[in-house]
């Protein structure tokens, strides 16, 4: 559904050049639920401009839905719903008439706009508005109405860009439902661009993370956490040498990490901490040794970004975007 090579996106800002996106190799399959993850100035936004033809790559190639986004725009957008940062839909128009006239541009009869319009807006709760005038709706209603407008010519790719940003968590969620609701039925291929961890966890298929215009890791969101963070066991022990002895019998279990005595407290990274935990306590029981405390903890795509980066997601969101972002 969507290959990539080399694809490079650079912007001059005074004198200076910046990549924006680095070298972007991408082979996405159909139906697939695709998110790119990343801080602000990451060049998510980037990458999407130039996968839907609205931005020219510098350098590389980029294949749609079967067709080149520099030699063959046009067949491109025709396969793709594209539903950016803004609203699409104009304040002063009724909702239904909005989502007509996008039909009619996609090449729609008039007819057929109208069918899929009234299923739309069923399937995104928002029957009985037809004759609202979009600048009425809620936040929540109005990004329903954009993600309508973006599917109603049923593409076979539909590119989010931070879909939810603005939102409050029920809304948010909401959406999500909506929009997978409609993945399942007509097995779209979504990607999306979001800083927000747990939508990439809770939603995406497979997760992208992006860092300074480049993807520094790729895998499912469970493999993510499993393989770069990893679970963690924090053991409170009675003394230093019962944490010593219980980080020695930590780091011969297989999988583990990563072990540290600080204290009496023992800090354990393990990609298998519900079956570690079960097993280290009977060893330390065995050798006469009382765990006081034993707590495990799950790792999230922050705990992911930082183990890349050395810093977190949310600290990298602090600092200042550049034009790719």
């Amino acid at each position: 559904m969507i290959h990539t090579c080399g694809l490079t996106r650079s912007f001059r800002a005074g004198v200076e050049t910046i990549e924006a996106v680095r070298g972007l190799d991408l082979d996405i399959e159909a139906g697939s639920v695709v998110a790119f993850l990343g801080p602000n100035g990451a060049g998510k936004t980037t990458s999407l401009r130039m996968l839907t033809t609205l931005l020219p790559p510098t350098s590389g190639t980029a294949e749609v839905a079967g067709h080149d986004v520099l030699t063959d725009p046009s067949e491109v957008r025709h396969r793709i719903g594209y539903l950016g940062q803004g609203n699409s839909a104009g304040s002063n128009f009724r909702v239904g008439d909005e989502l007509i006239t996008q039909g009619r541009a996609y090449g729609l009869s008039r007819a057929e706009s109208r069918t899929r319009a009234e299923r739309l807006l069923t399937a995104l709760q928002l029957e009985g508005l037809t004759k609202r005038t979009v600048g009425t709706l809620s936040g929540g209603q109005r990004r329903r109405l954009d993600i309508a407008m973006a599917l109603v010519h049923e593409p076979e790719l539909l590119f989010l860009d931070e879909p939810t940003t603005g939102l409050d968590p029920h809304s948010r969620v909401g959406i999500w439902e909506h929009v997978l609701r409609l993945q399942r039925e007509f097995g779209t291929t979504i990607v999306f661009t979001t800083h927000y961890l747990e939508e990439a966890d809770r939603w995406a298929r497979r997760v992208m993370v992006v860092d300074h215009g480049r993807v520094i890791a790729d895998d499912s969101p469970e493999n993510l956490k499993a393989d770069l963070a990893g679970d963690r066991i924090i053991l409170g022990t009675a003394g230093r040498s019962d944490a010593e002895r219980a980080a020695e019998l930590a780091r011969a279990l297989p999988t583990v990490q990563e072990v540290i005595a600080d204290g009496t407290q023992v800090r354990i990274r393990t990609p298998h901490g519900d079956t570690q935990l079960p097993v280290l306590l009977r060893n330390l029981e065995a050798v006469g040794v009382r765990a006081v405390t034993a707590r495990l903890t799950r790792p999230t795509l922050d705990d992911v970004f930082l183990s890349l980066t050395g810093r977190t997601l949310r600290e990298s969101a602090g600092a200042t975007a550049h034009p790719g972002a």
